[in-house]
């Protein structure tokens, strides 16, 4: 059987990037592996409309070391993601869960999400009482950050199960000098990471799973607190407003060492880390030992990775303290390749090891 979860980088690049349809010149970012969102340059689409063609820039715009949008053009930034629902953990928790994934792709842009497009593909069994709960959730959030729904679907079918429910995009519109890009690290950066590793792990499974888990009521009660941890939506908007930030990247699947390889990869740069400088919050740990997963590779969305300017970074920490949101700097960017982390190397792990345990612990609930 094939491994569970996001896509290996072979896998995109030898079926997915090949085959993206039309080369336009209004693509200012397209697909890239472990690269959150896209952007398309508005002002391009404008002159591609008045000559009545496609350019040859389209080619360029794919391109991993291209894509710059005009200065300050006006630019939607897009990202679409599964759209997931575990009755186990509560519709409205569910549902909260749900709406902070789909907007946090869009988010780390550092534009701020303002539309959304959604899709329900719902099982049969599901009232229309608990599709309230969801929706009037959505729209809770949603509210929250000045988010519009402008279109969707919804619907129930045969053979659709939980949690997998359909599907949503997310759109920002803003202007493009205040786009930041994914391969933005530069050289003398510093790396700053919010909330620290495994956090959804720790927090979705111990309150999904929680009667399974034999640990100290305490600590249980800890480790969910970390479920509303569980998104960078807010981190990403009051990083990008706060100081230069040049990179951000959510630290999803492959945890927080497979979005450090990530970022190095996609800017061509080393990321050198201090593991003991990264917060750790509260019942990770040892969630995680009783989980038997490893923390670094484990999925953690919730937590942000930001490459500032030097002399920014004390400003971003403050505004992200201000808000709430522990933080800290961790390492630097500097010439080269790859992530060392307290001087050795770490390559992506690939497989999220909490797919497993996840596939398994619901196994036992059946």
């Amino acid at each position: 059987m094939a491994d569970l979860g996001k896509v290996d980088r072979e896998f995109f690049e030898e079926y997915i990037y090949p085959n993206l349809g039309a080369e336009r010149a209004d693509v200012a970012l397209g697909p890239q592996h472990g690269v959150d969102f896209g952007v398309i340059d508005l002002g391009a689409m404008a002159r591609q409309t008045e000559s009545g063609g496609v350019s040859d820039l389209g080619a360029a715009a794919r391109s991993e070391s291209d894509g710059a949008t005009d200065p300050g053009g006006p630019v939607v930034a897009l990202a679409t993601d599964p759209l997931s629902l575990t009755p186990g953990l509560g519709f409205e928790r569910a549902a909260w869960f749900a709406v902070h994934v789909v907007l946090s792709d869009v988010a780390v842009s550092g534009l701020a999400p303002t539309h959304l497009a959604v899709d329900f593909n719902l099982p049969p069994e599901i009232t229309d009482e608990e599709f309230a709960t969801v929706w009037e959730t959505f729209d809770r959030e949603l509210r929250r950050f000045d988010v519009s729904v402008v279109t969707g679907h919804t619907a129930r079918y045969a053979d659709c199960r939980y949690p997998w429910v359909g599907g949503a995009t997310t759109l920002a519109v803003g202007d493009a000098d205040d786009v930041v890009r994914p391969d933005g690290a530069r050289p003398g950066d510093r790396v700053l990471v919010t909330k620290g590793p495994a956090v959804e792990a720790a927090g979705f499974m111990v309150t999904l799973f929680e009667d399974q888990v034999d640990l100290p009521a305490e600590t249980v009660e800890t480790a969910k607190e970390r479920f509303y941890d569980m998104s960078p939506v807010e981190d990403a908007l009051v990083a990008a407003a706060a100081g230069e930030v040049s990179a951000m990247h959510d630290a999803t699947e492959g945890g927080v060492h497979g979005a450090l390889v990530e970022m190095a990869r996609a800017a061509g740069v080393r990321l050198d880390v201090d593991r003991d400088a990264i917060p750790v919050l509260p019942g990770v740990l040892e969630a995680c030992e009783f989980f038997d997963i490893d923390p670094w590779a484990s999925t953690s969305e919730g937590t942000l990775l930001a490459t500032v300017a030097p002399d920014d970074a004390a400003d971003v920490l403050a505004a992200l303290s201000e808000a709430g949101i522990p933080a800290a700097d961790v390492g630097e960017v500097g010439e080269g390749e790859g992530v060392y982390v307290d001087g050795d190397r770490v390559e992506h792990p690939e497989v999220d090891p909490s797919w497993e345990v996840f596939a398994e612990f619901m196994s036992r609930r059946e």
